[in-house]
């Protein structure tokens, strides 16, 4: 079942991911534009292990944006078996993130994964969470990560109040998010649709 984030905001944020505090993701979409971006720093403890990592990529012969949070390999192998559900339901995004969810919560070697991602296309936006979730928000919103409230809240506000592209608010609010998570940095990989 697919639930729509309302009271959050278009936040999710089931706790802390073990041992990774790292990453902000944050998709806006205004208009007919969508932007995925997502800062580059990855940190185990309190050390910055890597600053300019891509949490960003394309799916589906490049028409569904992929964002991740947690642990890289976690979410990498999560990136692959997303890929193996749009392959398999033909592109069909909703589909392939309810299969995700579905296999994330019934499996029990996928459950021990410890990562979150967004998925997007041109007129869906799904977060699929490790604990067998998947959520659609009701805005054109979502932000996952450690700096993923910051984010939020500073794209909730220009998008209310500005006439920015969404990729311009995307990187505006990352900015803001950077600035105030120690776990979020301005390296920005960003993809569009």
């Amino acid at each position: 079942m697919i639930r729509h984030l309302r009271d959050a905001g278009g936040c999710y944020n089931p706790g802390p991911v073990t041992e990774f505090r790292s990453t902000t993701v944050l998709l806006v979409r205004r208009d007919d534009h969508v932007c995925l971006v997502s800062d580059g720093q990855v940190t185990v403890q309190e050390t910055v292990i890597k600053s300019s990592a891509s949490k960003v990529k394309r799916a589906g012969k490049g028409k569904v944006l992929v964002g991740f949070a947690g642990g890289a390999a976690d979410a990498l192998a999560l990136f692959s078996r997303f890929e193996a559900k749009l392959d398999e339901y033909q592109g069909n995004l909703e589909r392939a993130a309810v299969e995700l969810a579905k296999d994330w919560r019934m499996d029990r070697a996928l459950r021990q994964l410890q990562a979150q991602m967004i998925v997007a296309d041109a007129s869906q936006s799904f977060l699929v969470s490790g604990n067998g979730d998947l959520l659609q928000p009701d805005s054109g919103l979502l932000a996952i990560g450690s700096g993923s409230n910051y984010a939020l809240a500073a794209a909730r506000a220009l998008l209310a109040h500005t006439q920015l592209t969404a990729r311009q608010i995307a990187e505006e609010a990352m900015k803001v998010a950077a600035d105030i998570c120690i776990y979020t940095n301005h390296n920005l990989s960003i993809e569009e649709l």
